[in-house]
Protein backbone atom coordinates (compact mmCIF):
# COMPACT_ATOMS: atom_id res chain seq x y z
CA UNK A 1 0.00 0.00 0.00
CA UNK A 2 1.58 3.32 -0.84
CA UNK A 3 2.17 6.34 1.26
CA UNK A 4 -0.30 8.20 0.21
CA UNK A 5 -3.26 5.49 0.76
CA UNK A 6 -1.77 4.55 4.12
CA UNK A 7 -2.47 8.41 4.79
CA UNK A 8 -5.86 8.47 3.66
CA UNK A 9 -6.42 5.27 5.42
CA UNK A 10 -5.52 6.51 8.74
CA UNK A 11 -7.39 10.18 7.73
CA UNK A 12 -10.82 8.39 7.42
CA UNK A 13 -10.22 6.21 10.78
CA UNK A 14 -9.15 9.80 12.61
CA UNK A 15 -12.31 11.27 11.74
CA UNK A 16 -14.51 8.50 11.98
CA UNK A 17 -13.06 7.98 15.58
CA UNK A 18 -14.19 11.85 16.15
CA UNK A 19 -17.50 11.50 15.00
CA UNK A 20 -18.14 8.53 17.05
CA UNK A 21 -17.47 11.11 20.18
CA UNK A 22 -18.43 14.44 18.80
CA UNK A 23 -21.38 16.05 20.88
CA UNK A 24 -20.95 13.72 23.43
CA UNK A 25 -21.01 14.92 26.88
CA UNK A 26 -17.85 13.13 27.83
CA UNK A 27 -14.91 11.91 26.68
CA UNK A 28 -13.65 9.98 29.29
CA UNK A 29 -15.05 8.09 32.39
CA UNK A 30 -16.04 11.36 34.85
CA UNK A 31 -19.25 12.74 36.68
CA UNK A 32 -19.98 16.49 37.97
CA UNK A 33 -20.13 14.87 41.16
CA UNK A 34 -16.85 13.36 40.90
CA UNK A 35 -15.63 16.98 39.55
CA UNK A 36 -17.04 18.58 43.06
CA UNK A 37 -15.06 16.19 44.75
CA UNK A 38 -11.86 16.44 43.10
CA UNK A 39 -12.30 20.15 43.60
CA UNK A 40 -13.17 20.06 47.34
CA UNK A 41 -10.32 18.48 48.01
CA UNK A 42 -8.28 21.35 46.58
CA UNK A 43 -9.00 23.07 49.47
CA UNK A 44 -9.67 27.05 49.53
CA UNK A 45 -9.11 28.70 46.43
CA UNK A 46 -9.00 32.70 45.71
CA UNK A 47 -12.45 34.67 45.09
CA UNK A 48 -11.50 34.08 40.83
CA UNK A 49 -9.43 31.36 40.75
CA UNK A 50 -7.51 31.15 37.32
CA UNK A 51 -7.98 27.90 36.29
CA UNK A 52 -6.05 25.58 32.87
CA UNK A 53 -8.19 22.97 31.61
CA UNK A 54 -5.73 20.80 29.72
CA UNK A 55 -7.30 18.24 27.07
CA UNK A 56 -10.67 19.96 27.88
CA UNK A 57 -12.43 18.21 25.16
CA UNK A 58 -16.81 19.61 25.55
CA UNK A 59 -15.78 21.27 28.85
CA UNK A 60 -17.59 19.79 30.92
CA UNK A 61 -15.33 20.15 34.01
CA UNK A 62 -14.44 23.82 32.28
CA UNK A 63 -18.23 24.82 32.66
CA UNK A 64 -18.57 23.13 36.32
CA UNK A 65 -15.41 25.24 37.59
CA UNK A 66 -16.76 28.46 35.84
CA UNK A 67 -20.03 28.52 36.99
CA UNK A 68 -19.82 26.64 40.57
CA UNK A 69 -15.82 27.99 41.49
CA UNK A 70 -16.26 31.26 40.34
CA UNK A 71 -13.12 30.47 37.84
CA UNK A 72 -11.53 32.01 34.64
CA UNK A 73 -10.75 28.79 32.94
CA UNK A 74 -8.31 28.62 30.00
CA UNK A 75 -9.77 25.64 28.49
CA UNK A 76 -7.05 23.60 26.04
CA UNK A 77 -7.44 21.04 23.31
CA UNK A 78 -5.76 20.15 20.36
CA UNK A 79 -8.88 19.08 18.73
CA UNK A 80 -10.86 22.52 17.31
CA UNK A 81 -14.46 20.97 16.92
CA UNK A 82 -14.30 20.16 20.66
CA UNK A 83 -13.26 24.22 21.25
CA UNK A 84 -16.00 24.93 19.19
CA UNK A 85 -18.56 22.75 21.18
CA UNK A 86 -16.97 24.31 24.76
CA UNK A 87 -17.91 28.19 22.95
CA UNK A 88 -21.13 27.29 22.17
CA UNK A 89 -21.73 25.70 25.32
CA UNK A 90 -20.30 28.46 27.57
CA UNK A 91 -22.42 30.93 25.46
CA UNK A 92 -25.73 29.59 25.83
CA UNK A 93 -24.77 29.35 29.49
CA UNK A 94 -23.53 33.01 29.98
CA UNK A 95 -20.33 31.72 30.56
CA UNK A 96 -18.56 33.35 27.57
CA UNK A 97 -16.79 35.52 29.57
CA UNK A 98 -15.40 33.09 32.15
CA UNK A 99 -13.93 30.40 29.64
CA UNK A 100 -11.17 31.16 26.90
CA UNK A 101 -10.45 28.23 24.74
CA UNK A 102 -6.75 27.60 23.10
CA UNK A 103 -5.97 25.22 20.66
CA UNK A 104 -2.39 23.82 22.27
CA UNK A 105 -0.37 20.65 22.69
CA UNK A 106 -0.71 19.98 26.42
CA UNK A 107 3.21 18.97 26.60
CA UNK A 108 4.13 22.13 25.27
CA UNK A 109 2.44 25.15 26.72
CA UNK A 110 4.32 28.63 26.79
CA UNK A 111 2.44 30.23 29.81
CA UNK A 112 4.90 31.90 32.70
CA UNK A 113 5.66 30.04 35.56
CA UNK A 114 3.12 30.30 38.61
CA UNK A 115 0.41 31.37 35.76
CA UNK A 116 -2.52 29.37 37.42
CA UNK A 117 -4.24 28.58 40.44
CA UNK A 118 -5.57 25.12 39.51
CA UNK A 119 -4.06 23.12 36.89
CA UNK A 120 -7.22 20.26 35.93
CA UNK A 121 -6.65 17.46 33.79
CA UNK A 122 -9.50 14.95 34.19
CA UNK A 123 -8.44 11.90 31.51
CA UNK A 124 -6.12 13.51 29.61
CA UNK A 125 -2.50 13.21 31.19
CA UNK A 126 -2.02 9.79 29.54
CA UNK A 127 -2.15 11.76 26.22
CA UNK A 128 1.11 12.46 26.55
CA UNK A 129 2.09 10.55 29.70
CA UNK A 130 1.65 10.86 33.57
CA UNK A 131 5.21 11.18 34.65
CA UNK A 132 5.54 14.10 31.88
CA UNK A 133 2.79 15.96 33.44
CA UNK A 134 3.30 16.20 36.27
CA UNK A 135 6.82 17.58 35.66
CA UNK A 136 5.69 19.50 32.56
CA UNK A 137 3.01 21.15 34.55
CA UNK A 138 4.23 22.02 38.24
CA UNK A 139 6.11 24.92 37.04
CA UNK A 140 2.38 26.40 35.81
CA UNK A 141 1.16 26.23 39.83
CA UNK A 142 1.34 29.81 41.43
CA UNK A 143 2.09 29.48 45.49
CA UNK A 144 -0.73 27.43 47.10
CA UNK A 145 -1.75 26.11 44.15
CA UNK A 146 -2.99 22.48 43.25
CA UNK A 147 -3.13 19.67 40.57
CA UNK A 148 -5.75 17.82 39.83
CA UNK A 149 -5.50 14.75 37.46
CA UNK A 150 -6.97 11.35 36.87
CA UNK A 151 -5.50 8.45 35.37
CA UNK A 152 -6.53 4.88 34.86
CA UNK A 153 -4.78 2.56 36.62
CA UNK A 154 -4.69 -1.35 37.66
CA UNK A 155 -6.68 -2.03 40.83
CA UNK A 156 -5.46 -5.56 40.99
CA UNK A 157 -1.90 -6.75 41.95
CA UNK A 158 -2.42 -9.43 39.58
CA UNK A 159 -4.18 -8.06 36.43
CA UNK A 160 -5.46 -10.73 33.49
CA UNK A 161 -3.43 -11.90 30.67
CA UNK A 162 -6.13 -10.80 28.59
CA UNK A 163 -6.62 -7.40 30.53
CA UNK A 164 -2.61 -6.81 30.33
CA UNK A 165 -2.40 -7.63 26.99
CA UNK A 166 -5.16 -4.76 25.84
CA UNK A 167 -4.04 -2.53 27.41
CA UNK A 168 -0.37 -3.25 26.73
CA UNK A 169 -1.19 -2.08 23.04
CA UNK A 170 -2.88 0.86 24.63
CA UNK A 171 -1.38 2.17 27.39
CA UNK A 172 0.97 1.11 30.29
CA UNK A 173 -0.81 1.06 33.38
CA UNK A 174 0.66 1.00 36.86
CA UNK A 175 -1.01 0.60 40.42
CA UNK A 176 -2.54 3.00 42.16
CA UNK A 177 0.59 2.82 44.81
CA UNK A 178 2.89 3.07 42.11
CA UNK A 179 1.46 6.31 40.63
CA UNK A 180 1.08 7.69 44.40
CA UNK A 181 4.96 7.21 44.27
CA UNK A 182 5.43 9.02 40.90
CA UNK A 183 3.62 11.88 42.18
CA UNK A 184 5.45 12.47 45.42
CA UNK A 185 8.86 11.95 43.47
CA UNK A 186 7.88 14.19 41.25
CA UNK A 187 7.52 16.83 44.08
CA UNK A 188 4.44 16.49 45.14
CA UNK A 189 1.96 16.19 48.34
CA UNK A 190 -0.88 14.40 48.03
CA UNK A 191 -4.25 16.29 48.71
CA UNK A 192 -6.59 13.58 48.57
CA UNK A 193 -7.01 10.19 46.61
CA UNK A 194 -10.56 9.66 44.95
CA UNK A 195 -11.09 6.18 42.94
CA UNK A 196 -13.73 7.28 40.40
CA UNK A 197 -17.19 4.66 41.08
CA UNK A 198 -18.43 2.37 38.23
CA UNK A 199 -21.41 5.22 37.42
CA UNK A 200 -18.57 7.41 36.18
CA UNK A 201 -17.89 5.03 32.98
CA UNK A 202 -21.49 4.38 32.51
CA UNK A 203 -21.88 8.63 31.98
CA UNK A 204 -19.01 8.03 29.25
CA UNK A 205 -19.84 4.41 27.99
CA UNK A 206 -23.75 5.05 27.70
CA UNK A 207 -23.59 8.17 25.45
CA UNK A 208 -20.89 6.48 23.33
CA UNK A 209 -22.90 2.25 23.19
CA UNK A 210 -25.61 4.46 21.39
CA UNK A 211 -23.53 6.63 19.20
CA UNK A 212 -21.73 3.38 17.90
CA UNK A 213 -25.36 1.54 17.39
CA UNK A 214 -26.68 4.37 15.34
CA UNK A 215 -23.33 4.53 13.30
CA UNK A 216 -23.06 4.12 9.32
CA UNK A 217 -20.46 1.01 9.23
CA UNK A 218 -20.31 1.70 5.66
CA UNK A 219 -18.79 5.61 6.46
CA UNK A 220 -15.52 5.58 5.31
CA UNK A 221 -13.21 4.44 8.42
CA UNK A 222 -15.91 3.27 10.57
CA UNK A 223 -15.84 -0.44 10.49
CA UNK A 224 -12.24 -0.27 12.31
CA UNK A 225 -13.65 3.05 15.00
CA UNK A 226 -16.58 0.52 15.72
CA UNK A 227 -14.52 -2.42 16.35
CA UNK A 228 -11.88 -0.32 18.91
CA UNK A 229 -14.87 0.89 20.52
CA UNK A 230 -16.73 -2.29 21.07
CA UNK A 231 -13.73 -3.74 21.88
CA UNK A 232 -12.89 -1.02 24.67
CA UNK A 233 -16.49 -1.17 26.05
CA UNK A 234 -16.27 -5.43 25.99
CA UNK A 235 -12.88 -4.84 28.04
CA UNK A 236 -14.54 -2.88 30.83
CA UNK A 237 -17.27 -5.47 31.24
CA UNK A 238 -15.32 -8.24 31.55
CA UNK A 239 -12.71 -6.89 33.13
CA UNK A 240 -13.71 -4.06 35.03
CA UNK A 241 -12.63 -4.95 38.46
CA UNK A 242 -9.15 -5.29 37.55
CA UNK A 243 -8.47 -1.53 36.25
CA UNK A 244 -10.13 2.33 36.95
CA UNK A 245 -9.66 5.85 36.96
CA UNK A 246 -8.40 7.76 40.37
CA UNK A 247 -8.59 11.47 40.84
CA UNK A 248 -5.58 12.91 42.67
CA UNK A 249 -5.18 16.35 43.89
CA UNK A 250 -1.67 17.31 44.30
CA UNK A 251 0.66 20.51 45.72
CA UNK A 252 3.88 20.97 45.20
CA UNK A 253 6.13 19.67 48.42
CA UNK A 254 7.08 22.82 50.69
CA UNK A 255 4.64 24.84 49.54
CA UNK A 256 3.89 26.97 52.46
CA UNK A 257 4.81 24.22 54.74
CA UNK A 258 7.89 22.33 55.88
CA UNK A 259 7.36 19.09 56.52
CA UNK A 260 10.24 16.92 58.35
CA UNK A 261 10.86 13.91 61.19
CA UNK A 262 10.78 15.70 64.68
CA UNK A 263 13.96 16.36 66.42
CA UNK A 264 14.50 16.23 70.16
CA UNK A 265 14.23 19.77 70.71
CA UNK A 266 10.55 19.45 69.12
CA UNK A 267 8.66 17.30 71.89
CA UNK A 268 7.55 20.08 73.85
CA UNK A 269 6.45 21.84 70.77
CA UNK A 270 4.82 18.42 69.70
CA UNK A 271 3.16 18.15 73.27
CA UNK A 272 1.87 21.61 72.89
CA UNK A 273 -0.19 20.92 69.48
CA UNK A 274 -1.52 17.63 70.47
CA UNK A 275 -2.69 19.31 73.92
CA UNK A 276 -4.11 22.46 72.29
CA UNK A 277 -5.72 20.35 69.38
CA UNK A 278 -8.03 17.78 71.99
CA UNK A 279 -10.25 18.50 74.42
CA UNK A 280 -7.90 16.71 77.09
CA UNK A 281 -4.26 16.38 76.99
CA UNK A 282 -4.61 12.78 76.81
CA UNK A 283 -3.45 12.34 72.98
CA UNK A 284 -0.28 14.41 74.11
CA UNK A 285 0.43 12.02 77.03
CA UNK A 286 0.15 9.19 74.97
CA UNK A 287 2.57 10.44 72.34
CA UNK A 288 4.78 10.44 75.16
CA UNK A 289 4.01 7.21 76.26
CA UNK A 290 4.84 5.72 72.54
CA UNK A 291 8.24 7.75 72.85
CA UNK A 292 9.20 5.83 75.28
CA UNK A 293 7.85 2.29 74.12
CA UNK A 294 11.02 0.51 72.06
CA UNK A 295 8.28 -1.70 70.60
CA UNK A 296 6.09 1.01 69.43
CA UNK A 297 7.97 3.74 68.46
CA UNK A 298 9.42 3.56 65.19
CA UNK A 299 12.41 6.15 64.74
CA UNK A 300 11.64 8.54 62.04
CA UNK A 301 8.07 8.30 62.19
CA UNK A 302 7.06 11.27 64.08
CA UNK A 303 6.61 13.96 61.50
CA UNK A 304 5.79 17.80 62.34
CA UNK A 305 4.82 20.87 59.79
CA UNK A 306 6.25 23.94 60.47
CA UNK A 307 5.82 27.39 58.95
CA UNK A 308 8.68 29.56 57.38
CA UNK A 309 9.97 31.19 60.17
CA UNK A 310 9.88 27.35 62.31
CA UNK A 311 6.50 27.48 64.43
CA UNK A 312 5.29 23.82 64.66
CA UNK A 313 1.72 23.92 63.34
CA UNK A 314 0.57 20.12 62.79
CA UNK A 315 1.73 16.59 64.23
CA UNK A 316 1.55 13.12 62.97
CA UNK A 317 2.40 9.90 64.13
CA UNK A 318 2.77 6.57 62.81
CA UNK A 319 3.84 3.70 65.13
CA UNK A 320 4.08 0.29 65.25
CA UNK A 321 1.35 -2.48 65.55
CA UNK A 322 0.45 -6.28 65.67
CA UNK A 323 -2.42 -7.64 63.14
CA UNK A 324 -2.59 -11.26 64.61
CA UNK A 325 0.90 -11.07 65.33
CA UNK A 326 2.60 -9.45 61.99
CA UNK A 327 4.15 -6.16 62.16
CA UNK A 328 1.63 -3.30 60.60
CA UNK A 329 1.68 0.30 61.75
CA UNK A 330 -0.94 2.73 62.93
CA UNK A 331 -1.52 6.23 62.28
CA UNK A 332 -2.79 7.77 65.25
CA UNK A 333 -2.74 10.57 66.77
CA UNK A 334 -2.67 13.41 64.22
CA UNK A 335 -3.13 16.75 65.22
CA UNK A 336 -3.43 20.31 63.96
CA UNK A 337 -2.58 23.33 66.45
CA UNK A 338 -6.23 25.51 66.29
CA UNK A 339 -4.65 28.62 64.66
CA UNK A 340 -3.62 26.92 61.68
CA UNK A 341 -6.17 24.42 61.12
CA UNK A 342 -7.77 23.92 57.57
CA UNK A 343 -4.93 25.83 56.50
CA UNK A 344 -3.15 22.77 54.83
CA UNK A 345 -0.80 22.05 57.42
CA UNK A 346 -2.57 18.67 59.06
CA UNK A 347 -2.43 17.23 55.18
CA UNK A 348 1.09 18.22 54.49
CA UNK A 349 2.19 16.15 57.36
CA UNK A 350 0.14 13.29 57.42
CA UNK A 351 1.23 13.01 53.75
CA UNK A 352 4.61 13.10 54.55
CA UNK A 353 4.59 10.22 57.44
CA UNK A 354 2.68 8.44 54.69
CA UNK A 355 5.21 8.69 52.44
CA UNK A 356 8.04 8.46 55.23
CA UNK A 357 6.44 4.87 56.28
CA UNK A 358 6.48 3.97 52.60
CA UNK A 359 9.86 4.44 51.70
CA UNK A 360 10.95 2.10 55.05
CA UNK A 361 9.35 -0.49 53.13
CA UNK A 362 9.71 -2.91 56.00
CA UNK A 363 5.37 -2.76 56.41
CA UNK A 364 2.83 -2.41 54.09
CA UNK A 365 -0.29 -2.21 55.93
CA UNK A 366 -1.22 1.02 57.85
CA UNK A 367 -4.30 1.34 60.13
CA UNK A 368 -5.87 4.54 60.85
CA UNK A 369 -9.05 5.03 62.76
CA UNK A 370 -11.00 8.76 62.15
CA UNK A 371 -13.09 10.40 60.20
CA UNK A 372 -14.37 8.47 57.46
CA UNK A 373 -14.40 11.72 55.09
CA UNK A 374 -10.76 12.46 55.60
CA UNK A 375 -8.70 9.78 55.45
CA UNK A 376 -9.76 8.43 51.76
CA UNK A 377 -8.28 11.47 50.26
CA UNK A 378 -4.80 9.61 51.43
CA UNK A 379 -5.92 6.25 49.72
CA UNK A 380 -7.22 4.69 52.91
CA UNK A 381 -10.13 2.22 52.47
CA UNK A 382 -12.54 0.55 54.94
CA UNK A 383 -10.33 -2.05 56.68
CA UNK A 384 -12.83 -4.48 56.68
CA UNK A 385 -12.25 -4.94 53.09
CA UNK A 386 -8.45 -6.15 53.77
CA UNK A 387 -10.38 -8.52 57.01
CA UNK A 388 -8.77 -5.99 59.53
CA UNK A 389 -10.87 -5.72 62.66
CA UNK A 390 -10.63 -4.40 66.07
CA UNK A 391 -11.41 -6.32 69.62
CA UNK A 392 -13.17 -3.27 70.44
CA UNK A 393 -16.55 -1.80 68.95
CA UNK A 394 -16.04 1.01 66.01
CA UNK A 395 -18.12 1.95 63.07
CA UNK A 396 -16.87 0.03 60.27
CA UNK A 397 -16.37 3.18 58.18
CA UNK A 398 -14.12 4.47 60.59
CA UNK A 399 -11.75 2.00 60.48
CA UNK A 400 -9.28 2.01 57.88
CA UNK A 401 -6.51 0.46 55.69
CA UNK A 402 -3.42 1.95 53.63
CA UNK A 403 -1.76 -0.72 52.01
CA UNK A 404 1.77 -0.15 50.55
CA UNK A 405 2.82 -1.89 47.42
CA UNK A 406 5.25 -4.52 47.68
CA UNK A 407 5.87 -7.94 48.01
CA UNK A 408 4.53 -10.36 50.75
CA UNK A 409 0.69 -11.12 52.17
CA UNK A 410 -0.99 -8.22 53.70
CA UNK A 411 -1.65 -8.86 57.51
CA UNK A 412 -5.18 -9.95 58.09
CA UNK A 413 -6.96 -10.91 61.20
CA UNK A 414 -7.28 -8.79 65.03
CA UNK A 415 -5.38 -5.49 65.36
CA UNK A 416 -3.97 -5.41 68.78
CA UNK A 417 -2.17 -1.71 69.30
CA UNK A 418 0.55 -0.31 71.60
CA UNK A 419 -0.65 -0.92 75.29
CA UNK A 420 -0.07 2.83 75.98
CA UNK A 421 -2.89 3.20 73.79
CA UNK A 422 -5.16 1.39 76.53
CA UNK A 423 -7.54 -0.68 74.14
Amino acid sequence: MSDNANNTENSASYEAFFALHHALPRQGPGSDATTRHLLSLAGPLPARPRVLDLGCGPGRAALLLAAEAGAQVTAVDLHEPFLAELNAAAEARGLAGSITTLRADMAELDFPDGSFDLVWAESSAYSIGYDKALRRWRRLLAPGGALVVTECEWTTAEPSQKARAFWERHYALRTTEANTRAATAAGYHVLGVHPQPESDWAEYYGPLQERADAADPAAPGMTEALAATREEIRMRDEHGDEYGYTGRVLRPAGDGWRVRPETGADRAAVHAVNAAAFETGAEADLVDALRADTEAWVPGLSYVAETPDGEIAAHALITRCRVDGAPALALAPVATSPRFQNQGAGTAVVQGVLEAARARGDERLVIVLGHPEYYPRFGFTRASGFGVGTTFEVPDEALMALVFDGSGPVPQGTIIYPAAFGV
